[in-house]
């Protein structure tokens, strides 16, 4: 959700007395997003607004888990490096945070850094939940493209069968927006970004 300036404590009995910041009129930046005290865990910055992560099932753990484990089987990492859920300024007013991230290994600084340049990404990867489905969809891959990051994954639970769903983009770099390269059920097998194998098929998911 995106969060909203309240004025004053809920007045129910017991309730918490929880103060959001007013926003700046021209919205958040940035740099508020790592300086506001007290903003929960895995905030994001979408347009200058901050958006709150809602608790997670756990298909969306798991499947992070699942694609970090995979990732990281053929990753050279004198190249490239798998992270998870890390911020990547985009812009000075969007600093989402992809549940997973491939970077380029040169882009580490050291085990206190909180953020990652756009440049600095050569996957982003989102694990769509109910509550950020449209940003997932439609928001986030406009940003990340705009952005130039050059490949992007959007990850589902099919509906029917509950098993993972992962489609691959490539950007168009005239463009600036991302083709389909294909639809995965079962395996992962690519080899770009880098050569991929990963099994994505529901024992797969289960085991973990």
């Amino acid at each position: 959700m995106t969060a909203e300036p309240i004025a004053e404590p809920a007045d129910a009995p017991g309730a918490p007395d929880v103060r959001w910041p007013v926003p700046p009129r021209d919205g958040y930046t940035v740099d508020d997003l790592f300086k506001l005290p007290g903003l929960p865990p895995h905030t994001e910055l979408i347009d200058g607004s901050l958006v709150f992560v809602s608790p997670q099932r756990i298909f969306h753990s798991r499947m992070i888990d699942l694609l970090v484990a995979g990732l990281r089987r053929t990753v050279v990492p004198t190249r490239l490096k798998v992270v998870r859920e890390m911020t990547v300024v985009l812009d000075r007013r969007n600093g989402p945070e992809p549940d997973v991230s491939v970077v380029r290994a040169e882009a580490i600084t050291g085990l206190e850094q909180t953020r990652f340049q756009a440049e600095d990404v050569v996957l982003a990867i989102e694990v769509v939940s109910p509550d950020s489905e449209a940003r997932d969809h439609d928001t986030k891959p406009h940003k990340y493209a705009a952005a130039g990051i050059p490949h992007f994954w959007l990850v589902e639970m099919s509906e029917e069968s509950q098993h993972p769903v992962v489609r691959t983009y490539e950007i168009d770099p005239v463009n600036k927006t991302y083709a389909l390269t294909g639809i995965h059920h079962k395996k992962l097998e690519l080899s770009v970004p880098y050569d991929i194998d990963i099994d994505i098929t529901l024992d797969a998911l289960k085991e973990l």
